[in-house]
């Protein structure tokens, strides 16, 4: 069946439009509520949102979509990806929601599902959902005496900002360490600076003053250039950046020069083999993380194992291979032994422990490999399948042949918006820039 809500991080879109209304949002409750009621008794939901306002609208269409079908919702506000699906699993809820359309704009809006073991849904589960979104659930409405409750959990963020901390190696401190932290406007705008400043460092806070249509907005991690200038102009040992649900970072070293997620795949694999506490003998990345990673790892015995591109694909091939390191090359980095989900925060403290405990500088520590010129470009397009149309399909065939062993293509659909994204990498910097702008013109022409 062809999924019309879900994409590959759950459903997202433009706000009070299309999939993303309050109409679909109370359906979604309903379809996920009645399907995850599996057994008699108590039902619970948590619920937490970035910063969006259009998040007020959702929560309270999927808190009505819950409890109409007898589900207790426990309501936590501004909360980061991460700390929903911790808590999902904390409170023994039956099921997870984070409203978030991470890295977009704030007019976008997104809802993501987390299982009762804090793992985002399998597609099966949900195309179970879609099917309740559009068929007819009147019979799983509960009685007048079994709707559910709905409750504000005041602690959540404290709860979250413990479970961070507990990560962070206990014979290491933040002492002297001055770190500019970017929450990019977002769900992590309060817990954050707290964990950092809690274990020890001088923070500098910068994109932690939300205002419902400032996320993402020239802050973040996918706009990088705030935080750069920050820790230059403050002299800071290291930059952490975050997107709008805190599940994605990627790190600033103290000359300025952004380290994406590859290179910090690439550190915590390397100093956990060395530790002796990588699991499975390798880590997890995408189709799009770097082949000089994958080089690098390998000379030190170390397997690169690529899935496809969202977290969650990360996820269900660590799990599969017993793994407990994975991520993306855009700064989603799963570290299983504390999260089931791409956890920036985390991730960051990784980083910042290596840091101290080196006593080297940031851009010693986190330049892990030298990584193979890749250029990647997104062309939006109108046509509803232009990767179909025989003068695109033979151009990729055509580049394909020409790269050979000299480097290799990538061209996907986004699963979150109307964007193609081209990506290629190879020994030979010319040679992958023509590559891609070859392909680019035809998908263009075509769009």
């Amino acid at each position: 069946m062809t999924r019309s809500f879900f994409g590959t991080d759950g459903i997202r879109g433009t706000a009070n439009r299309g999939n993303m209304t309050a109409d679909v949002a109370l359906k979604v409750g309903q379809a996920a509520g009645r399907l995850f009621k599996r057994t008699e008794g108590v039902h619970r939901v948590v619920i937490g949102k970035d910063t969006r306002l259009s998040g007020y609208m959702i929560e309270n269409a999927l808190t009505a979509g819950f409890t109409s079908v007898g589900m207790d919702v426990f309501v936590f506000g501004p909360l980061p990806t991460p700390a929903v699906a911790m808590l999902t699993r904390s409170l023994r809820a039956d099921l997870g929601v984070m409203i978030s359309a991470s890295h977009n704009p704030y007019f976008d809006n997104g809802i993501k599902l987390f299982g009762p073991d804090g793992h985002k849904l399998s597609d099966d589960v949900e195309r179970q959902i879609e099917a309740g979104i559009t068929g007819d659930i009147s019979d799983s409405l509960a009685e007048p005496t079994k709707i559910g409750r709905a409750k504000r959990v005041d602690d959540s963020q404290a709860r979250y900002i413990e479970f961070v901390k507990r990560s962070f190696p206990r014979h290491l401190r933040l002492d002297g360490l001055r770190i500019v932290i970017d929450c990019a406007n977002g769900a992590a705008y309060k817990v954050a600076p707290s964990v950092l400043w809690e274990l020890g460092a001088e923070v500098i806070s910068i994109g932690v003053s939300p205002n419902g249509f400032n996320i993402n907005d020239e802050v973040g991690s996918t706009a990088p250039g705030a935080l750069q200038e920050k820790v230059r102009e403050s002299r800071a040992d290291i930059g952490i950046a975050l997107d709008g649900d805190a599940d994605r970072v990627v790190i600033v070293d103290e000359k300025g020069h952004v380290i994406d997620g590859d290179q910090i795949l690439g550190l915590i694999g390397l100093r956990w083999k060395a530790d002796g506490r990588l699991k499975g003998g390798g880590v997890v990345a995408t189709i799009m993380s770097n082949l000089g990673l994958e080089r690098t790892l390998a000379a030190k015995g170390i397997e690169l194992v690529r899935a496809g591109v969202g977290d969650r694909y990360v996820v269900e091939q660590m799990k599969a291979r017993g793994m407990n390191v994975g991520g993306e090359q855009s700064g989603h980095i799963v570290l299983s032994d504390f999260s089931t989900t791409g956890d920036g925060l985390i991730a960051a403290l990784q980083v910042c422990a290596a840091i101290v405990e080196s006593k080297k500088k940031a851009s010693d520590v986190c330049h892990a490999f030298e990584p193979l010129p890749q250029l990647l470009q997104n062309v939006r397009y109108h046509n509803a399948s232009p990767l179909e149309i025989p003068a695109v399909k033979s151009e990729i065939e055509r580049i394909e042949r020409e790269l050979g062993a000299k480097g290799r293509v990538v061209i996907r659909k986004s699963g979150t918006e109307p964007v193609i994204r081209v990506m290629a990498e190879g020994d030979d910097e010319k040679l992958v820039k023509s590559v891609v702008g070859s392909i680019v013109s035809v998908i263009e022409k075509a769009a």
